[in-house]
């Protein structure tokens, strides 16, 4: 009878192996269930390699079904499949059967594999439970499960990603103490997190400098130590860097030449930056279009736009690195020194060539033809771009719906509104307000009021610009009692009128007595 029976469990084992290869899973579990159910007694083996296949592909409710029937028949997982257990519930973030199962395993004694204790730290760590997952390194300490490189980079990347860089910095140093060497990955989060906060000099001397001759940095950890010194000002710190990198084997990329090209082109160290554009390509690191885009921006700043739009054509052009930053860049130079009509005709010219305009070309085009009071130009262009499926920011309606109310135009700003609202954009209070302003001022108030009402039956809450345009409008015709009762509705909301508008209102009111 015995043998029978271990001959049938390993027809079902071979059955559920098989039915596993071909990706018949749902097979694989009735098969399963009917070796349960049948005399074959099933042992711990089977629940781990059956629960294993479950873990691999995903099916964690029935992972924890059958984890519960054989806690129930007494047997328990081994090391591996408690650790692709963990690995697994990490994915989905069941936190509540995590804690079960090291509970589980804490009881019976079974330490989870290294990897299984880094997942789930990781875990934490991305969930900002640093705390815990700080809980879990000294465990692994507790439980002879001694953290390795991995333990200690997810811990210093958590502290930094939560801003405790000091405990950060003292993970680091309890790492080294205890022999474990990092590597590139842990030398990138110390430095990324202690750059992001300006301590440039401790990241260098933690790394660069205390680490020197025992590890290989990678050009990440010198191009995050270069952009630190560069944001700080310190240009020379930044260039030793670079000379130092190339001297121990690590030649400086497109990342680190395009860091120090942005600064000197924000510094308008434009002589500097072309010579190492010049130089980039001597050491074989052909320029890109941010390469250019860089260079294009500092000669606008320093208001040299010919010498920009020279470059733009003879180079980038050239060498296929133009794009729609780079006419941004020209055309909102051209705008700001009031050249609009050169920097529409570069409109065209992009259009031309290829590149298409972007929502901020038209936005820049757009505002600069407001400021000149040139509202059909800007409307022209608003429809222009509408046309091609770019549609403007809420705040670029608002400039224009504020524009043309204040220049008269309010059918028109009512109507661009309106439209806005088409494209499906919600206004705020200052949309309204710029609206409701300009009904005020022509006085046409109960347009105004309308707007108000409007405003507020669709969940825009005015605010105090609102009641203040609206009372003043109301009392500029007469409309006393109205005006009291949106005051009212303004102390409901916790706002108050300045001393000149209350004084009007008061004025009003009592001169309405008097009459």
């Amino acid at each position: 009878m015995y043998r029978t029976l271990g001959r049938q469990r390993l027809i079902y084992r071979s059955l559920i192996a098989s039915y596993v290869k071909a990706g018949l899973i749902d097979r694989a579990i009735q098969v399963f269930d009917e070796m349960s159910q049948s005399d074959c007694r099933v042992f711990s083996i089977d629940y781990n390699r059956f629960l294993g296949v479950l873990l691999k592909n995903q099916r964690f409710e029935l992972s924890e079904y059958y984890y519960n029937s054989m806690h129930s028949e007494g047997f328990s997982l081994n090391s591996f499949t408690y650790s692709r257990f963990i690995s697994g519930l990490c994915e989905v973030k069941n936190f509540y059967l995590l804690s079960r199962l090291f509970d589980d395993m804490d009881r019976l004694g079974i330490i989870p594999d290294i990897w299984a204790f880094n997942i789930y730290m990781n875990l934490l760590c991305s969930e900002n439970l640093v705390d815990d997952a700080l809980k879990v390194l000294r465990l692994m300490g507790e439980k002879r499960r001694e953290p390795d490189v991995v333990s200690y980079t997810i811990i210093i990347s958590g502290l930094s990603k939560v801003k405790r860089h000091s405990e950060a910095v003292e993970i680091w140093k309890a790492m080294i103490e205890r022999g474990v060497e990092p590597d590139n990955k842990a030398c990138r989060a110390l430095v990324l997190g202690l750059c992001d906060i300006g301590k440039v000099d401790l990241a260098y001397e933690l790394t660069v400098g205390d680490m020197r001759g025992k590890i290989r940095f990678d050009a990440v950890v010198y191009n995050v130590l270069i952009c630190g010194f560069c944001r700080a000002g310190r240009i020379d710190k930044a260039v030793a860097i670079k000379n130092f990198m190339r001297r121990n084997g690590c030649e400086p990329d497109l990342v680190t030449h395009n860091m120090l090209l942005n600064y000197c082109c924000n510094a308008l160290m434009l002589n500097e930056a072309e010579i190492l554009l010049e130089k980039m390509r001597r050491n074989g690191v052909e320029p890109d279009s941010y390469s250019y885009n860089q260079l294009l921006m500092g000669l606008c700043k320093a208001n040299r736009v010919d010498k920009a739009y020279t470059l733009l054509i003879n180079k980038m052009e050239v060498k296929g690195c133009a794009n729609v930053v780079s006419y941004n860049t020209i055309i909102s130079a051209l705008c700001k020194a009031g050249d609009t009509r050169k920097a529409y005709k570069l409109l065209g010219e992009m259009v031309r060539k290829g590149v298409a305009p972007d929502v901020v070309t038209f936005t820049i085009l757009i505002d600069a033809f407001l400021k000149e009071g040139n509202s059909i130009a800007a409307k022209s262009l608003l429809d222009r771009m509408t046309r091609m499926s770019l549609f403007p920011s809420l705040a670029l309606y608002t400039t224009i719906i504020d524009h043309l109310c204040r220049t008269g135009r309010l059918s028109m700003a009512h109507g661009i509104f309106r439209e806005m609202v088409k494209q499906g954009i919600s206004p705020d209070a200052i949309s309204y307000n710029a609206l409701i302003s300009g009904y005020c001022k022509s006085y046409q108030v109960s347009e105004a009021m309308h707007l108000f009402e409007e405003m507020q039956s669709i969940g825009v809450c005015p605010d105090e610009v609102t009641f203040k345009l609206i009372i003043r409008g109301l009392i500029k015709e007469k409309k006393t009692s109205l005006a009291c009762g949106v005051w009212d509705q303004m102390m409901e909301n916790g706002y108050t009128l300045d001393s000149y508008l209350s004084e009007t209102l008061i004025n009003a009111i009592n001169s309405k007595k008097v009459s």
